[in-house]
């Protein structure tokens, strides 16, 4: 893992950029509900408005949840259901059956779908920066790894459920990683996704919370219930 430097901006970078502080919102562009994302094309993704009077009036924390091999925004907003009144949740979706530096060996379309999403977002919504969490299940945990160590300038926080495999081609700035993982999940295995992954964090330097279950390739409830706990501490202050 290199760091980036000066010149072009490495594969897999972000350029979207949330407001640099809080916005206080008068009134949300949308009413709750589930909205097509607005990417086009048969894999247009999904925006899902809470309906939660707790987020009234505040900043809303994002969740950008990124869905497994062969899978659909729809299925992922399943897998998130029991957190998903605590966020604005957006639901991209890669334009093959996976994700591109999976199916292609690099990032191209799908970076650009994400970024042309997020942009979007940033420019309508009250996006609140210090709660921008990076998520995904399986694949998508994987990719949503990989975009955080890229791009932790950007995202506070990643929420990482069964990866296995991270591939950056740079690391900027820290995100706060929760990375959970079924013990006996076979089909991407803990030990060479999750322990070998966090082993990686822990040198690094990372603040990393991890959660190991009882159970196969899933994401339960308490675990995403877990993972929100995580999003939503406050931050540490800084020493004086």
């Amino acid at each position: 893992m290199a760091m980036a430097e000066g010149g072009p901006e490495p594969p897999g970078r972000l350029r979207a950029r949330s407001p640099a502080a809080p916005i206080r919102p008068v009134a949300l562009p949308l009413p709750p509900g589930l909205y097509p994302l607005g990417m086009g094309g048969g894999r247009d993704g999904l925006i899902r408005v809470p309906d939660n009077p707790a987020l009234a009036g505040r900043p809303l924390p994002l969740i950008v949840m990124l869905h497994g091999a062969g899978s659909s925004a729809e299925r992922s907003l399943r897998r998130l259901l029991p957190i998903a009144e605590d966020a604005l949740v957006v639901l991209p979706e890669s334009a093959g059956a996976t994700w591109d530096i999976i199916e292609e060996g690099g990032y191209g379309p799908d970076i650009a779908r994400i970024d042309a999403a997020l942009a979007g977002v940033f420019a309508a919504w009250p996006v609140d920066p210090r709660r921008l969490a990076i998520a995904g299940f399986s694949d998508g945990a994987s990719y949503a790894f990989s975009l955080a160590l890229m791009n932790g300038d950007l995202f506070s926080h990643a929420l990482i459920f069964s990866p296995g495999f991270a591939a950056p081609t740079c690391i900027v700035g820290k995100a706060a990683f929760f990375v959970s993982h079924g013990v006996l999940d076979e089909v991407l295995n803990i030990d060479h996704g999750t322990r070998r992954l966090v082993k990686r964090l822990l040198e690094g330097g990372w603040a990393v919370r991890t959660v190991e279950f009882d159970g196969g390739h899933t994401l339960p409830e308490p675990v995403l219930r877990a993972a929100l706990d995580f999003l939503n501490e406050p931050p540490e202050e800084e020493p004086a």
